[in-house]
């Protein structure tokens, strides 16, 4: 991707492949929440200079048909004309599968789906989308995708790394055994674990204490693992 950023005059001129090749390129970025997604577009970028535009699917669509559309229209011309980046999270919701039409709703919404599929391909700079899984996405679009990149979830000794990132200027009790400990045991993503080091600190100040302890991250753990239906 940062590759045909920087190199897709040449790859469509000097290779002789403008003829057969659409000047926009589509990624798809999939897997578990928290696991950089996100952080990964910011990068790519502020790597290339390129402002980042977040789609907020909440503003975008809309119960009133053709208003969706609309919407939609006014992205992607804003994007193109200022060389943006179109960021889709969380794009399950507006980049679904498309049902069986069995009402006017049914209908509209497959109108929306064939709409941005078209715009989609149309767009003649960076579309990048970010889906929990791959298999929420319509198979129409996923045949477009130029690159579709899994993002797994983190091994202990990567969630270590991440541990003693987060924590860099905090003081914790007993650091390194309590971060080895967790690392090895809790299988918790990057954006899981600043939700850990979030609620420590607030039970740190509660108690009006400097120090994480144990008890800290144990039980800001044991909130994170509820939220995906674990124990400790």
């Amino acid at each position: 991707l940062v590759t045909w950023i920087g190199h897709s005059e040449e790859v469509l001129d000097g290779f002789g492949l403008r003829k057969n090749l659409k000047s926009g390129y589509r990624v798809l970025f999939y897997g578990p929440p928290g696991t950089g997604k996100t952080l990964t577009a910011t990068l790519i970028g502020k790597k290339m200079n390129m402002d980042v535009y977040r789609v907020d699917l909440s503003q975008v669509i809309s119960k009133y048909i053709g208003e969706t559309e609309k919407n939609l229209s006014g992205i992607f011309d804003q994007a193109e004309s200022r060389n943006w980046i179109l960021f889709f999270d969380e794009a399950d919701s507006l980049f679904g599968a498309r049902t069986q039409t069995s009402n006017s709703n049914d209908r509209a919404a497959n109108q929306e789906i064939s709409y941005l599929l078209q715009r989609v391909e149309d767009f003649p700079g960076i579309v990048i989308l970010a889906s929990n899984l791959k298999s929420n996405i319509d198979e129409a679009f996923s045949r477009r995708f130029q690159s579709a990149v899994y993002f797994p979830m983190p091994e202990p000794e990567e969630r270590l790394i991440l541990w003693k990132n987060i924590f860099e200027k905090t003081d914790v009790e007993n650091r390194e055994e309590n971060f080895e400990y967790f690392a090895e045991k809790y299988e918790l993503a990057g954006g899981a674990l600043t939700n850990v080091a979030r609620y420590a600190a607030l039970s740190a100040i509660i108690d009006k204490r400097k120090k994480i302890t144990r008890l800290d991250l144990i039980q800001g753990i044991s909130k994170e693992l509820q939220k995906e239906g674990k124990a400790l």
